[in-house]
């Protein structure tokens, strides 16, 4: 691999699992037994932390979660069930349904720090169309006491309730799009809004489960 980056070529490297699996980082004790951070890929592959020029973070444009675990968006209604059914949200290998909730620009923050991502690639906008009010979670509440950061113990966390941002939603079909300017209005601003409260900049949104279903704002690949 290092002699690959010394001859000038791309080495792509992919996590496995999540953030919020992470042993160190994630919602212990529901994680996994390794790194699944950007960190990790250095400590996996071998090359240096110094090396690894971009760290691009995958974000849904709503949340969900496999197993058990602290989830402040889940949802148990039927927007939850629609969130499952239209996403396809079932575990490619297990066939378990995943938990569904809104958009947790909390979370976002936080991964997006710990991992040091460059950019964010969000998913499934397309998902979202047809809902009129999209509710965004961009801080909790935790006994009282409003936290816009991750708290730092897991036990208030495991309290926190989301404090929620609304969006009207759009009606449109989006799967079309190939630029920001494509989209309806409220779709963009949907997107833009998410943007500012993650963390680091979109450089690129899916609008379809196809290949070319993506809309590029800015090159992944230097």
């Amino acid at each position: 691999l290092n002699d690959a980056l010394d001859e000038g070529k791309v080495v792509l490297m992919e996590g496995g699992q999540a953030t919020y699996l992470d042993v160190d980082h994630g919602t212990y004790p529901f994680v996994t037994s390794s790194n699944p951070t950007a960190g990790g890929a250095s400590v996996g592959s071998g090359i240096g932390p110094t090396r690894i020029t971009r760290s691009i973070g995958i974000v849904k444009a709503y949340t969900t979660r496999v197993g058990a675990g602290p989830f402040p968006t889940e949802l148990f209604d039927e927007w939850g069930e629609y969130l499952q059914k239209t996403g396809g949200e079932f575990g490619v290998n297990t066939g378990r349904p995943r938990r569904c909730g809104w958009y947790d620009a909390v979370m976002a923050r936080y991964a997006a720090r710990i991992n040091g991502f460059t950019d964010y690639f969000l998913t499934k906008l397309d998902v979202l169309t047809g809902i009129e009010d999209i509710p965004v979670c961009v801080a909790y509440d935790v006994d009282g006491v409003r936290h816009d950061e991750m708290p730092m113990t897991q036990t208030e966390f495991h309290h926190a309730k989301p404090i929620f941002e609304h969006f009207p939603g759009w009606t449109e079909d989006i799967t079309g799009a190939r630029t920001l300017d494509d989209l309806p209005e409220n779709a963009r601003n949907y997107v833009l809004a998410l943007e500012r409260m993650s963390g680091t900049r979109f450089s690129a949104v899916g609008v379809g489960p196809g290949r070319d279903q993506v809309i590029q704002i800015h090159d992944l690949i230097d």
